[in-house]
């Protein structure tokens, strides 16, 4: 089966309403241009409040089943026939979370992933708002193909990649909000970024999807210049396309049936040998204490 997927950067403003609009628009224009899967970057209805530790940005989560962007974008899919994996800040009762919902082409409730990894620090400050997920790492069936879609952050972790690919993940997906460090200004990690997530495809054989924000947000306490960089590669890590610093859509033709012939002529999952990987479920590397 072949499949086009889309990659959405944009840039947000103050207003929700206004943000989910925009963000329909987009995605309307790349139906429109043929896309079948079309993702989002990370909570893109809302500046990245996680500059700041605020405790009235705790106002901005809301649950799942009444979430706007949610209830605009599982509409949408279901009208353009597309899958849409879509970011959001999610009230669970007394928790909070850093989420996201998968929307099929029929518009579907797929199902919810938490993000599992919570970076902390300057300008992503994001353990002030968020629990750590608890819903594992998960891989979403649609009509288009086997997802796996885990949340920024999580990108920089192998084990969260190569956890979806054994799962049967046939594209893997990053919606992301990563810019400037506010402490180091002489840092610029976008090469860094893209080069951890063309070695998650590589080394599974499985094509990658990111899509980050662009623009300057101003905080009480710092700011951030999110770089774009947005990219899909092919299951070798080359990049198909990327993006620089504009509001762009990336589009990318994929053929699941000759990536999935690839995978089993390399023997990656073959070769695999779980029984001496114990050391990684340690922090320390140590398959146990004495």
């Amino acid at each position: 089966m072949r499949v086009k997927v889309a990659a959405i950067q944009m840039a947000v403003g103050e207003d929700e309403t206004d943000n989910i609009a925009k963000a329909l628009r987009q995605v309307t224009s790349a139906a429109d241009a043929g896309a079948q899967i079309i993702l989002l970057q990370e909570l893109f209805s809302t500046p990245y409040f996680c500059k700041d530790q605020n405790p009235d940005f705790l106002t901005l989560a809301q649950p799942r089943e009444s979430h706007p962007a949610l209830l605009a974008m599982q509409k949408l899919a279901r009208e353009r026939e597309v899958v849409l994996p879509v970011s959001f800040f999610e009230r669970a009762n007394n928790a909070f979370f850093n989420s996201l919902v998968v929307f099929d082409a029929d518009g579907s409730d797929l199902g919810l992933y938490r993000k599992a990894h919570i970076p902390d620090g300057p300008g992503y400050q994001e353990k002030f708002y968020f629990s750590p997920g608890d819903t594992g790492f998960r891989v979403f069936d649609s009509r288009y193909g086997r997802l796996g879609i885990a949340i920024c952050w999580d990108q920089w972790f192998p084990e969260a990649a190569r956890v979806m690919a054994l799962q049967g993940a046939e594209i893997l997906f990053y919606p992301t909000a990563i810019g400037s460090e506010p402490q180091a200004p002489e840092i610029n990690s976008r090469g860094h970024w893209t080069r951890v997530m063309q070695g998650h495809a590589a080394a599974n054989l499985v094509p990658v999807v990111a899509a980050n924000r662009v623009g300057r947000e101003i905080g009480q306490e710092s700011e951030i210049t999110f770089y774009g960089g947005s990219f899909i590669s092919d299951a070798t890590g080359a990049l198909i396309v990327h993006a620089e610093q504009e509001e762009t859509i990336l589009y990318a033709d994929l053929d699941l049936q000759a990536l999935a012939a690839q995978r089993l002529e390399w023997g990656l999952f073959r070769d695999r040998r779980p029984e001496l990987y114990a050391p990684i479920l340690t922090l320390d590397g140590s398959p146990r204490h004495e």
